[in-house]
């Protein structure tokens, strides 16, 4: 919907129910004299109270009601929690589940990204406007997207109890641990996934995104030798370098006028990029051999680092890593000895950050002296990404805003959906208002 004002040459630029991304929410555009002055992506579904919700529960009800904060990556929450509660109450994970829970993780993100690469994203570079509409005329692509992510359900299933909303996490490990046998019999569908995610990478790498480069503050998790992923120190393109718990130390939330979802900055009001680009880009020397070499081969890590429309290959270079260390973990599996070490509670504050499909997804708890939460915060990364998602609408809008007003929203629905924004568990996506003066 577009809306000039006779009067002053304003011109407002409205995208209402944005399609192909997890919740609701609008994109409104004001433009003065052929510039973007504002670009607001307003989250307005309600507000779910999780951070009130965890107050005056126990740690281990705190990992079960936090992975219902999101359907399609739920370990990290879980994952979040339960460390940031191993960090206070000093819990020494058993070596084997440690590996248990990264072969948890690579199933979310194998099922995360193969959803979005093919369901959500690539009908945007094959022009379709739907997973169902590509299907009719590629129908092998979205059987790939199937079996991709039927191999990432599989695994969380096996290890979390159910691939939504896992119940199996707990603080120190699991309630219960697969045999050696049941990871075993992972192997052949993960030599599948690492087949499919290498051809994934091949698909993407012929697609054509739009010219837009700039260069974003990346942020993500980085380990000396693993790709970050729930262990290491909150690093930027910039020098930013914290521990896991200190996310405060340099990041803050803050709350913007027309939106449900609080925004953050660095401490000195910075936009910065989470996720997949981020990661690529600061982590590649920690990639898996396998797919480090695909990375290399497609010539795609200069696009990736500058151009956010194409976070695609990034995330089908990570398919290829996750698929990839997942067979790693299953062919070196031994059962621990039990699935989770005790603890003791204490009183305290903790924090923990972990790598969640979309980018850093952040807790914080305060904990009382009779073992329960006091308070709590949980950043996730939408509300991380959303300035940038606006500094990238408004430098790249003018480029499209002459177009009809359906090509300029697809354009711009596209960049938006190359963050694979997670407003909630919703399948709508944005509205689209500009405003020219």
């Amino acid at each position: 919907m577009a809306k000039a004002d006779a009067t002053t040459g304003e011109h407002n630029f409205e995208v209402i129910g944005i399609a192909r991304v997890e919740g609701e929410g609008t994109l409104k555009l004001r433009v003065s004299n052929g510039l973007v002055t504002e670009a607001r992506l307003s989250i307005f579904e309600s507000p779910r109270y999780f951070e009130k919700l965890v107050v005056g529960r126990t740690p281990n009800e705190i990992v079960d009601i936090v992975a219902r904060i999101c359907g399609i990556c739920p370990v990290a929450y879980q994952m979040g929690a339960s460390m940031a509660f191993e960090h206070l109450f000093e819990v020494e994970v058993d070596p084997q589940v440690k590996a248990l829970r990264r072969l948890f993780y690579w199933g979310e993100w194998i099922e995360s990204h193969a959803l979005h690469v093919y369901m959500l994203h690539a009908p945007d570079f094959l022009g379709y406007e739907s997973a169902i509409a590509m299907a009719r005329d590629h129908k092998h692509i979205v059987e790939q997207a199937l079996r991709l992510k039927r191999t990432g359900n599989e695994i969380m299933k096996l290890i979390g109890g159910r691939a939504i909303h896992p119940v199996a996490m707990r603080v120190g490990g699991f309630s219960k641990t697969p045999t050696k046998a049941q990871i075993a019999a992972l192997r052949e569908p993960l030599q599948d996934a690492l087949e499919l995610s290498k051809a994934t990478l091949k698909v993407v790498s012929a697609f054509k995104a739009p010219t837009f480069e700039r260069e974003p503050l990346y942020v993500a998790i980085k380990h000396p030798i693993d790709y970050g992923l729930n262990d290491g120190r909150i690093v930027s393109s910039d020098g930013i370098d914290v521990p896991l718990w200190g996310w405060r130390e340099a990041f803050r939330e803050e709350q913007h006028e027309g939106t449900n979802a609080l925004h953050a900055r660095t401490t000195d009001g910075r936009t910065y990029m989470l996720g997949p680009s981020a990661r690529v880009t600061l982590n590649a020397d920690q990639l898996h051999p396998i797919a480090r070499q695909a990375l290399d081969a497609s010539g795609l890590a200069s696009q990736i680092a500058r151009n956010p429309y194409w976070s695609i290959a990034a995330r089908a270079v990570e398919l290829i890593h996750a698929s990839a260390a997942a067979l790693d973990i299953v062919k070196r599996y031994e059962e621990p000895a039990r699935p989770s070490e005790p603890w003791t509670p204490r009183a305290g504050e903790t924090g923990w950050g972990t790598e969640a499909p979309r980018g850093i997804c952040w807790h914080h708890y305060d904990v009382d002296a009779a073992g329960r939460i006091a308070a709590a915060q949980i950043v996730a990364p939408t509300g991380q990404n959303q300035g940038m998602i606006e500094a990238d609408l408004s430098a790249f809008a003018p480029r499209v805003l002459s177009l009809p007003h359906a090509e300029a929203t697809a354009r711009l629905e596209q960049l938006i959906r190359s963050y694979d924004p997670c407003i909630s568990c919703a399948t709508h996506f944005i509205t689209l208002e500009i405003q020219r003066d």
